[in-house]
C-alpha cells in the first residue's frame, strides 16, 4: 500500500476513497479498499491506497487518539509512504473535540512538520479564504452547521477554532502562494516548519488549488484535511512509476433494495421528500422505538412487502424535533438506540437477499457498514463508480455481491436514492 487514510467516519471514509479511486486525468487513480475499522490480517494484494473508517468525530479524545494511533500502526506495517488524517469537509467538531489533538498525535508518531490542515472540497462548495471556511457564499457558521445537533459549527476561522483544541501554535498558508505555485507553497510550509509549526491552515478555492497543494506535499508523511486534499495524490505515485493509476474494475449488482437515512440534515430532509413523491417510505416513530414498538423486523418487513419499489426508511427530523427527543430520552441514548436498529435492520434484509442497500447519515453508515461487513465476513469494501461528488457505490461479500452506498447527510442531488440504486445495477 502506498496511501493510509485514517478516517473519523464512515461516509467521509467513502468520500476520500472515492477521491483516490477517481484520481485526475490523465493518471487516474489508485487501486483503493474501504474498512470498517482497522482489519485484522493484511491487506488485500494489489491494493494500493487504504481507508480505515473509524467512528471517532465525536468520540473522547482519548478514545479518538487511541483508535487513530492503531489505525496508523496498521497503515504502516503495510507500508504505507503517506498517511491522511480525513475529517469532514465542514469541520465537524467542538472546541473540546478531537481533530486537533489526533492530529498532533500523528505529527509526534510520523516525525511530521506543519502538516496541512485543508478540509477544502470545492465541488460541493467547501472552500477556504483566509483561514476561514465557507459553504458556497455563507461561512460556516451561517451555512446550517451552526444547528448540528452533535458538532454545531459556530465559528469559521479553522485556525482560531483549531487552536482551542491543539497545544501547539497553528499556521496558515495564504491562497497568494497556493495561487503563485507549489514551490511556494512548500516553501511556505518550510518556513512554518522551521518555526516548530505542526499544524497549517491552507487555503484553497478550486480543484486546481488543491492540486497545486497536492504536488507541493508529494513528499509529506501525513495530510489532514477533507476528502479534497488526497485528489492530486495519486498522480504524485503514478508519475513516479510506484502505482499503475487507471480504474478497477466493477462488478454492478442486481436485486432486491433498501434505503436507510439517519441524517438530520436539509439535504437529506428534501431528498426524502422529493423520493416520497414516487417511492414508498417509512417514517420511523422514535418513541416507539424506545419503546420497542418498532424494530428491525418492523423496517425489514416494510423493505420486503416494497421490494422493487425502492423503499425507504428514515428517522430524519428538522432540527427543533430531533431536540425535543433528545431532551425527553438523552441524546446518547437516541443514537444509540438509532444505530442499533439500523444495524439490525441491515443484518435482517440481508438474511432476506437484499443486495442493494443505500444509506444516509454519518453514524447511520457507520452501524450499517459495520454491521454488513462482520455478517459477510468481508472487511475490505472495493471502491466502484461514483454517484454524486463524495459518494461511490461500495462492493463486498463473495464475488463482490452486495452494494453499499454510504450517503453524508449534505451531500447529494435532490434525486440521490434513485440515482444510486440505478447506478449499483449498472446504470447512469
Amino acid at each position: 500500500m502506498l496511501i493510509g487514510v485514517i478516517a473519523d467516519d464512515f461516509t467521509g471514509a467513502s468520500d476520500v476513497a472515492n477521491t483516490l479511486a477517481k484520481g485526475v486525468a490523465p493518471e487516474g487513480g489508485l487501486l483503493t479498499a474501504q474498512f470498517p475499522g482497522i482489519p485484522d490480517g493484511p491487506a488485500p494484494a494489489g491494493v494500493e491506497a487504504g481507508v480505515i473508517s473509524l467512528k471517532s468525530r465525536s468520540a473522547p479524545v482519548e478514545e479518538a487518539v487511541s483508535d487513530s494511533l492503531a489505525a496508523l500502526n496498521w497503515l504502516v506495517a503495510q507500508g504505507c509512504q503517506q498517511i491522511i488524517f480525513k475529517y469532514c469537509s465542514t469541520f465537524d467538531s467542538t472546541p473540546q473535540g478531537n481533530i486537533g489533538p489526533v492530529a498532533e498525535e500523528l505529527v509526534k508518531a510520523l516525525d511530521a512538520k506543519a502538516a496541512t490542515v485543508c478540509p477544502a472540497f470545492p465541488t460541493t462548495g467547501r472552500t477556504i479564504y483566509q483561514g476561514h471556511l465557507f459553504v458556497f457564499d455563507r461561512l460556516l457558521s451561517e451555512s446550517g452547521m451552526q444547528n448540528h445537533p452533535l458538532t454545531p459549527m459556530t465559528d469559521p476561522d479553522i485556525r482560531r477554532f483549531l487552536a482551542r483544541q491543539c497545544k501547539g501554535a497553528v499556521g496558515h498558508v495564504p491562497l497568494s502562494d497556493v495561487q503563485a505555485g507549489s514551490r511556494a507553497v512548500a516553501a511556505a510550509l518550510a518556513a512554518e516548519a522551521d518555526k516548530g509549526t505542526a499544524l497549517c491552515v491552507v487555503d484553497a478555492v478550486s480543484d486546481g488549488d488543491l492540486l497545486t497543494i497536492g504536488e507541493a506535499i508529494a513528499d509529506a508523511p501525513l495530510v489532514t484535511g477533507g476528502s479534497g486534499i488526497a485528489l492530486g495524490l495519486p498522480r504524485n505515485f503514478i508519475r513516479r512509476g510506484q502505482a499503475k493509476g487507471g480504474a478497477g474494475a466493477f462488478h454492478p449488482v442486481t436485486g432486491p433494495e433498501a434505503i436507510l437515512a439517519g441524517s438530520c440534515s436539509g439535504a437529506t430532509r428534501g431528498q426524502i421528500d422529493l423520493h416520497a413523491q414516487s417511492h414508498p417510505v417509512y417514517a420511523i416513530d422514535v418513541p416507539a422505538v424506545m419503546s420497542g414498538d418498532v424494530t428491525a423486523q418492523t423496517l425489514a418487513d416494510f423493505m420486503t412487502e416494497h421490494s422493487g419499489q425502492a423503499p425507504l426508511a428514515f428517522s430524519s427530523g428538522a432540527p427543533e424535533e430531533v431536540a425535543a427527543l433528545q431532551q425527553r430520552f438523552g441524546r446518547e441514548t437516541v443514537s444509540a438506540r438509532l444505530d442499533g436498529l439500523f444495524a439490525d435492520t441491515a443484518r435482517e434484509l440481508l438474511r432476506r437477499d437484499v443486495h442493494r442497500i443505500v444509506v444516509a447519515g454519518g453514524e447511520t453508515s457507520g452501524a450499517v457498514a459495520q454491521a454488513v461487513a462482520t455478517m459477510l465476513g468481508s472487511p475490505a469494501m472495493v471502491i466502484g463508480p461514483e454517484i454524486d461528488p463524495g459518494v461511490p457505490v461500495l462492493t463486498l461479500g463473495a464475488e463482490r455481491s452486495v452494494a453499499l452506498a454510504l450517503k453524508s447527510g449534505n451531500f447529494g442531488a435532490p434525486d440521490f436514492f434513485a440515482k444510486a440504486l440505478s447506478i449499483m445495477e449498472g446504470g447512469q
